[in-house]
């Protein structure tokens, strides 16, 4: 049956994700801890980055070996079959790197390009959310149990937080004056604003109502599979951007740069932000 075996993706998904987070763990806030680039200063990985996605492939590939995979470090593994695994090992990595507990393991899966699970695990916290046919998810290692999801926050600027890395250095390649007035006028508009160094975290506290909205730019795929779904699945707003314009939802988790809130929170001068800076030229990523 399609519900059976979407929940036994689900059961592996989690469960790759929690062994990753364990292995992960292994090397948070080691003072020996090697940090290497991968493209510029803002790009980093380290040897956890790499051993985490693998055991999530090695996971992957043993229970369904046609699978293709999309993953942050690897790159893409062709596959037969109908499954696409995003895999994001650690996001977060910067945060990680430096001991800051804001970093996530993000497993998003399609079938036939339709997403129909999502995993968010946070080691550091024991928070894992999830999603599928059957609802979202939170699973606090304090009390144990799933949670439904159900977002909810404010709609008022004046009285909402954003998540809002922005403007990162990416993005005051095109138009940085233009970047920096709209930043200013975020600080004046909106209660909070916070910069937390993982999409898939500001994604998760989204749908669990911790969070009213979030906006990026320049994503991936496996930066955003799985929180756009369990977005969605927990009654929240999850909208892509390219050239100005919304995405159809259908496969919105391909496009390169993202809008995502509360039930009812669209925030004007955010959109505006978004239909301005989705129109940059994207940058030519390296082949393999």
């Amino acid at each position: 049956m399609p519900g059976d075996e979407t929940h036994e993706i689900t059961a592996l998904a989690i469960a790759a994700a929690r062994e990753a987070g364990a292995l992960a763990l292994e090397g948070f806030r080691a003072r020996d801890l090697r940090v290497d680039l991968k493209g510029d200063i803002h790009d980093q990985v380290t040897a956890y980055d790499r051993a985490a996605e693998a055991r999530i492939r090695e996971r992957i590939l043993d229970a369904f070996p046609d699978s293709a995979i999309v993953g942050e470090e690897d790159g893409a593994h062709a596959g037969s079959g109908p499954l696409t695994w995003y895999v994001d090992p650690i996001d977060g990595t910067a945060n990680f790197a430096r001991g800051i507990a804001m970093w996530a393991v993000s497993i998003g899966v399609a079938r036939g390009g339709e997403m129909i699970a999502g995993v968010i695990f946070d080691p550091a916290n024991d928070q894992l959310f999830w999603a599928d046919d059957r609802g979202a998810f939170l699973r606090d290692g304090l009390r144990g149990d799933d949670e439904p999801l159900r977002s909810w926050g404010r709609t008022d600027p004046s009285q909402a937080t954003v998540a809002l890395n922005f403007p990162l250095a990416r993005d005051l390649v095109h138009r940085p004056e233009l970047a920096l007035e709209q930043f200013s006028a975020v600080t004046r508009s909106f209660a909070q604003v916070r910069g937390l160094g993982s999409t898939c975290i500001a994604l998760a506290w989204i749908a669990a109502g911790w969070l009213d909205v979030t906006v990026s730019f320049e994503t991936n795929p496996w930066d955003v599979a799985a929180g756009a779904f369990i977005i969605r699945r927990a009654g929240g707003i999850y909208r892509g951007y390219r050239d100005g314009a919304i995405l159809p939802e259908a496969h919105d988790y391909l496009a390169p740069h993202y809008y995502a809130a509360i039930p009812d929170g669209d925030f004007e001068l955010l959109h505006e932000i978004m239909r301005t800076q989705s129109r940059r030229p994207l940058p030519v990523r390296p082949a393999g």
